[in-house]
């Protein structure tokens, strides 16, 4: 697009500049044409005028007499009834440019001049036509690949961010390019992001807190029902035949019941509703640091990335991007200093270390920062929890390694060969 968009505005300035281009050579060459015209003629006027003044005084029209008068750089013919005809300047050779004046007593000028000094003057415009031609093509150049980075660099942003959504990942990212339509597309996109981080949080912990109220109450009957099984006893053998076939067929549908809540606790925890995949971890590294340097740098800070390069890890790339996304978001709203990302490998595992040099977590909260609705600075608490849980739906760990100055790590298993 970006290609087609300089191409295209390429095309028109050079369409423009040509046909105007053309004219106006064709004008200034008229033009100048006309202008030595004019002034020949006027020198013949002149000419004339002088002759027949010294005829008049009665005076000698001669070549001597009339060199000063001659225009240089111009051949004339100078004709005086009853006189030899007076010839002044160079004879000319090619084309040229004459103008011919008859006096009042029949004397007759003739005043020539080179086609060559005419052309040399219309080269020297066509040189500055081309030249300003040339200057607005390439003015024209810088401003077709500015535009054209204008419009296709955000389009580009957009296609990353709805490839984002599309992976897992719904954080907003709140970037506005000037352009009323990209703008209005990127409302969308957040809005979207938006809605869905917020289904998502809503399922998980629908699923989270259904599971843990249920469970408890299902067990419990389970074991009843295990119980009316195991001791019913009535004198009458068709009724306790009919205990045993009623129990057992509660006590199916309480398992069937529990492997429903089960279910729905897997998939609220995995949003691709797929399992863990092996990943190139350092791609998701670099997007985020090249996501977040922009607001490192509007808060006068910095974002290095450090450690083993060249790591793959097991787990849902989205999921992960996220879980580092909320770190780097927390160090940059209460901590300070540079945000360091820092990659080892421990055993069959990968850690990722966040830290920064900010004054660390409150030491009274300790590892409860992971919980809901826990905060140390007036935030909603959630946003670690969220995080801890979309790492354990990889089969991983968020730990606090260190209060001051703060380090979180997030444990990946990563693919043995």
């Amino acid at each position: 697009m970006r290609r087609r968009l300089i191409q295209s505005t390429l095309a028109v300035v050079l369409v423009v500049v040509a046909v105007f281009g053309v004219s106006l050579i064709l004008v200034e060459s008229r033009s100048i044409e006309n202008s030595a015209q004019d002034g020949v003629q006027s020198e013949a006027a002149q000419l004339i005028s002088v002759v027949e003044s010294r005829i008049v005084a009665g005076e000698r029209v001669s070549p001597g007499t009339m060199s000063n008068a001659a225009p240089t750089n111009r051949h004339v013919r100078i004709e005086v009834p009853g006189q030899r005809t007076i010839t002044l300047g160079k004879k000319l050779e090619g084309k040229v440019i004459q103008a011919s004046q008859t006096g009042g007593h029949g004397e007759r000028v003739t005043v020539r001049r080179s086609y060559g000094s005419v052309q040399e003057e219309i080269g020297r415009t066509l040189g500055i036509i081309l030249a300003v031609a040339l200057l607005a093509v390439a003015a024209a150049a810088i401003l077709a690949v500015r535009q054209a980075h204008r419009v296709a660099a955000p389009l580009t942003d957009l296609a990353e961010t709805a490839e984002r959504l599309g992976s897992g990942d719904p954080r907003p990212r709140h970037r506005r390019y000037g352009v009323p339509e990209l703008d209005r597309v990127a409302d969308v996109l957040d809005g979207s992001a938006d809605r869905i981080g917020r289904m998502l949080t809503a399922e998980r912990r629908l699923a989270a807190d259904a599971s843990h109220q249920l469970r408890t109450p299902l067990t419990a009957l389970s074991m009843r029902l295990e119980e009316i099984i195991a001791t019913a006893d009535t004198d009458d053998p068709e009724d306790q035949a009919t205990v045993k076939e009623e129990a057992t067929i509660a006590l199916a549908q309480v398992e069937r019941l529990t492997d429903v809540v089960q279910r729905l606790l897997t998939n609220s925890r995995d949003p691709r509703s797929g399992s863990a995949v092996d990943f190139d971890l350092d791609e998701v590294l670099k997007q985020q640091v090249e996501e977040w340097k922009p607001a490192c740098r509007s808060e006068g800070r910095a974002i290095v990335r450090s450690g083993k390069p060249g790591v793959r890890a097991v787990g849902t790339p989205g999921a992960v991007a996220q879980v580092l996304a909320t770190l780097i978001e927390n160090s940059l709203m209460h901590g300070a200093g540079t945000v360091a990302l820092r990659t080892r490998i421990t055993g069959n595992q990968v850690v990722v270390e966040v830290t920064d040099q900010g004054p660390g977590v409150d030491p009274q909260l300790g590892s409860r920062v992971f919980e809901r609705t826990v905060s140390g600075h007036n935030s909603t608490g959630l946003g670690l929890a969220v995080a801890r849980d979309l790492a354990e739906a990889d089969g991983g760990r968020l730990e606090l390694l260190q209060q001051h100055p703060p380090v979180f790590a997030l444990f990946l298993g990563r693919e043995l060969s």
